[in-house]
């Protein structure tokens, strides 16, 4: 297990960073008393979840027990595999912008300034700062640009290869609510009209033959290829883990669940973890 405590000072985005982390498989547990780490772990490990990663977000909010940081943090070691420190910081004026951009109040400025409040921050707070194996100044960067910054650094999984659900449909029902993005393939050569075809679906050899056999078609799939082959790997840089691509032609029995046959072998193919649904069409049997 690795366990990532989060800390620093207030406004310096701990909670961006709990989101990022969140969404690269982290288990967060924000405002955690120092003493309670252990536990936690023991828990988990009672309890047989399989968790690998945790970020524990420990900050003055711990009020007196933020003093028994050090101690627990030498417990923590015994019982994990790694554990590191974050420490996120900006400059006096990014974070006082923040605050006022915010209208909230700083957690530590009761009886004084906002600048009274990072100030004591700072001072409780430096002999953790010194220990921290990871030091982000985020006066500068906005919560893209942080994100970012977190994912590159605590991202040890390949997430190059995102889900993709592929969903066959048919117009005369409507666009599918969930779709990333959608083709339409009326256009293409209809086997309804086909006697021998129009009972059997995309999921039947003859049907794809048919389909398939026009220019048009073979096109048209290169094109989703080539688009998604280029889309995917930014999608992923972004954060996104799934991604839902409609396929719709007009009853959503012929073309579109042929184009879901044929793009989910391809892109098994090309390493992903890939799906296919047909919402308006049961296979029977």
């Amino acid at each position: 297990m690795k366990v990532l405590i989060v800390t620093g000072l207030s406004g310096a985005g701990k909670s961006s960073v709990v989101k990022a982390l969140e969404d690269i498989g982290f288990y967060t547990i924000d405002n955690l008393p120092p003493n309670l780490m252990v536990d936690f772990i023991k828990l988990i490990r009672h309890t047989g979840e399989a968790i690998d990663e945790v970020a524990f977000v420990i900050d003055l909010r711990s009020g007196k027990l933020f003093d028994e940081l050090d101690k627990s943090i030498r417990e923590v070691k015994k019982k994990v595999d790694e554990i590191e420190i974050l420490f996120l910081e900006a400059s006096d004026s990014a974070i006082l912008q923040r605050y006022k951009e915010s209208r909230r109040s700083h957690p530590h400025s009761v009886d004084g300034t906002i600048l009274d409040g990072i100030a004591l921050e700072r001072e409780k707070l430096a002999p953790i700062r010194e220990k921290s194996d990871y030091l982000v100044d985020t006066s500068q960067m906005n919560i893209h640009q942080l994100r970012e910054r977190i994912v590159s650094t605590f991202d040890s999984k390949d997430h190059s290869r995102i889900e993709v659900v592929l969903q066959s449909f048919g117009y005369k029902k409507g666009i599918p609510m969930d779709a990333d993005m959608v083709f339409d393939l009326r256009f293409l050569p209809n086997p309804f009209y086909d006697e021998d075809l129009r009972d059997l679906s995309g999921l039947d050899q003859p049907v794809r033959d048919f389909i398939m056999k026009d220019e048009r078609s073979r096109k048209m799939l290169n094109k989703i290829e080539e688009m998604l082959d280029f889309l995917m790997p930014h999608f992923a840089k972004e954060g996104k883990n799934r991604t839902v691509i409609a396929l719709g032609c007009t009853g959503g029995r012929h073309r579109s669940v042929t184009f879901v046959v044929l793009l989910e072998e391809i892109l098994a193919e090309k390493g992903y973890k890939v799906s296919g649904i047909h919402r308006d069409f049961k296979e029977i049997g």
